[in-house]
């Protein structure tokens, strides 16, 4: 079995490739996850996940501790058989669900007393059973938990969860079980506030964790307030060790933070946006809801080689969403999957051949001003 280990393979300005083994195999970074909250990437089969490209997926400890349960895919022999992933999984702790999807929930130094918004059941959720929960199911990458800090919010609250997040932190890494090609990643919080951050990363650091995500971003600072954090905080961060920002997003999200140091993410947005319609392409979205598209002959992108572009038509995507058929959910979310995977490949490119900084030009370039016959 691997052992759990970051390798660092290149670097451009802030910018890295890098390589994680784990026990199901390795991920090449800059990487995007896609999202597998209740153990599956919706409108996806697990072998169509794996045809994009992508060497790991994420799942959810609040989603699937309440549905099936975390006991019951354990006796499946994991989430990895449960969901016939064969290959590297990381489980965010349910941190963040809890704040955002709970009916009513009470905060305490012990963790997070809540509701199951499925039943309104009554549950607890404490450090060492998120990490619990976490092991129940396998992940490779086990996230600490945290409480996710509401935006906006004062220096002084913002102090006073970051404090109880890095409490948490350490029982968190006191309660995982260390075993070959397993890790454990630390969250890094403090809203908009630098000297919060750059003491959590400290805290962090002497916790000495497998991996260091960032949390509390992007949940409405706004992309240029976001990037401003990561450039003053990514370089606090451990050279030898991966970079996570959580919920991170649109390509243009992707693009900047991969400039400023960032080895992975993930996010609902390709396959949310896949179920209701709309395309990325390397010109910008389709909407490929909107009439103009009813007899389009055209792929959604003819650079792209996914299923959807390589032998369906926008009229019939067109057709498929608007009757509201299965396959037309299908077809655009793995379009848009297959997307996000050759960005992340495109990035690496560019990277080993020292021109990020010309991608990323033309990439701005292209969606912003690209030509909007193509869309």
């Amino acid at each position: 079995m691997n052992i759990f280990k970051f390798q660092l393979l290149r670097k451009s300005g802030l910018s890295r490739i890098g390589k994680i083994q784990t026990a199901h195999g390795s991920i090449l970074t800059p990487a995007f996850m896609p999202v597998g909250t209740c153990g599956t990437v919706k409108a996806m089969m697990p072998e169509s996940v794996a045809l994009t490209g992508a060497d790991i997926i994420l799942g959810n400890t609040y989603h699937l501790m309440l549905r099936p349960t975390s006991e019951r895919i354990s006796r499946f022999g994991g989430l990895h058989r449960f969901m016939n992933w064969p290959g590297p999984i990381l489980t965010d702790s349910g941190g963040f669900q809890v704040m955002s999807l709970a009916k009513i929930r009470t905060i305490t130094e012990n963790g997070v007393i809540f509701q199951s918004h499925i039943d309104g059941s009554n549950h607890t959720l404490t450090p060492e059973l998120s990490v619990k929960i976490q092991h129940n199911l396998n992940s490779d990458i086990t996230m600490s938990f945290d409480e996710c800090t509401e935006f906006p919010v004062s220096e002084k609250i913002a102090n006073v969860s970051m404090h109880l997040s890095m409490r948490w932190a350490k029982r968190s890494h006191s309660a995982f079980v260390k075993r070959l090609g397993y890790g454990i990643f630390g969250i890094v919080q403090g809203s908009i506030y630098p000297d919060l951050r750059k003491e959590s990363i400290e805290i962090l650091r002497n916790i000495n964790f497998d991996g260091y995500a960032i949390g509390g971003l992007a949940v409405g600072e706004g992309q240029e307030e976001m990037f401003r954090i990561l450039s003053i905080i990514t370089p606090s961060l451990p050279e030898d060790q991966p970079r996570y920002l959580m919920g991170v997003g649109t390509p243009s999200d992707i693009v900047g933070c991969v400039q400023r140091g960032i080895d992975m993410f993930d996010c609902v947005i390709p396959t949310r946006s896949g179920r209701t319609g709309q395309a990325f392409t390397r010109y910008g979205t389709v909407n490929i809801r909107n009439a103009r598209h009813q007899n389009d002959s055209r792929p959604l992108d003819d650079a792209c080689n996914c299923p959807a572009c390589r032998n369906y038509s926008r009229g019939y995507l067109h057709h498929l969403t608007r009757s509201k058929e299965i396959l037309g959910l299908m077809l655009m979310t793995w379009h848009n999957l297959q997307y996000y995977q050759d960005l992340m490949s495109d990035l690496r490119e560019a990277i080993i051949k020292d021109r990020l900084i010309n991608y990323v030009t033309n990439f701005y370039n292209l969606q912003t001003f690209g030509d909007i016959e193509q869309l």
